[in-house]
């Protein structure tokens, strides 16, 4: 089975901050740094390195040449992403000295895909091979909709949440992976119990295989009526910024590697929980060896 990653490439700038700055203020970093990014570009990093044979697609700008170099060096192939005139996407990134960050979003070169490139891009995959979507493209009903009649895995992190736009992609979606927040936002209420929102959720899609990460509290996958829970891992955090990319291509890439559900979810909250003790979002996340190894140290 291959891979494709549809998704956003973007350049990370991320500053180390006391705390979020507020409104009207002007606050001072301790540091800055650029690193690579972009849901689609992390995730296809982590699928890449937890060992499926993985592709990129996607849109980059002038400026985008060290982007798809970090997808080459972890075994990612570029050769479906699109050059733009268009600048690359990128996020302004706050780190504070707790580990969280605050994100901002400039979508770029990520907003000009077409449903005609969609076309051009999933005319090389088979049934059965992985299509893995986020929300930080445009387009993503087209590519969503001609995956799933192509006979292929949808997997979806729907990140930025659009509810409207994901209630009517579910039923072509065979995995949905999302956090606590995006759940309270699709089912437009908040929920005090994990397990409750996960059952709401399914009804929207029974067929579809739900995973709801807590963070700190782990992470909970449903699969036709079967709840599984995986606490999170104990570590100090430094930045949480590509935790959770390391943990969808971690859980997919376990799942597709035919590991049960729990070892699936035992194996992307490993990965996750080495991703949160290194800054970045693309070079935080671990590879195979690595997440074995802290596996079987702990």
């Amino acid at each position: 089975m291959r891979a494709l990653v549809f998704g956003s490439l973007n350049i990370d700038y991320v500053y180390q901050v006391p705390y979020f700055v507020q409104r009207g203020e002007t606050l001072a970093s301790a540091s800055f740094q650029r690193f690579c990014g972009g849901k689609g570009l992390n995730q296809a990093i982590a699928l890449s390195r937890a060992g499926l044979e993985t592709w990129m697609a996607g849109s980059v700008g002038p400026e985008g040449d060290f982007l798809l170099e970090e997808l080459r060096r972890a075994g990612v192939d570029t050769g479906l992403v699109f050059r733009s005139e268009t600048p690359t996407g990128h996020a302004i990134i706050q780190n504070s000295p707790d580990g969280d960050n605050c994100i901002l979003l400039y979508g770029g070169a990520n907003r000009a895909i077409t449903p005609m490139m969609a076309r051009e891009v999933l005319q090389n995959f088979d049934p059965g091979d992985l299509l893995l979507v986020q929300n930080e493209i445009i387009a993503l009903a087209e590519i969503v909709t001609q995956g799933k009649e192509r006979g292929m895995l949808v997997a979806l992190n729907p990140s930025p949440m659009d509810a409207a736009l994901v209630r009517k992609l579910l039923p072509s979606v065979d995995i949905l992976i999302l956090n606590r927040v995006e759940a309270e936002q699709l089912l437009g209420e908040k929920s005090e119990e994990p397990r409750q929102a996960l059952a709401k959720l399914s009804r929207l899609s029974p067929s579809t295989l739900l995973t709801l990460t807590l963070g700190g509290d782990g992470a909970l996958l449903l699969d036709r009526g079967e709840c599984i829970a995986q606490p999170a891992f104990p570590v100090q955090p430094v930045d949480t910024t590509g935790a959770g990319d390391s943990f969808t291509g971690y859980l997919l890439a376990g799942l597709l590697q035919r590991m049960s559900r729990q070892d699936a979810l035992r194996y992307a909250a490993a990965a996750a929980a080495l991703a949160v003790t290194r800054h970045g979002a693309a070079p935080s996340i671990p590879t195979r060896d690595e997440t074995l190894h802290f596996l079987a140290e702990g």
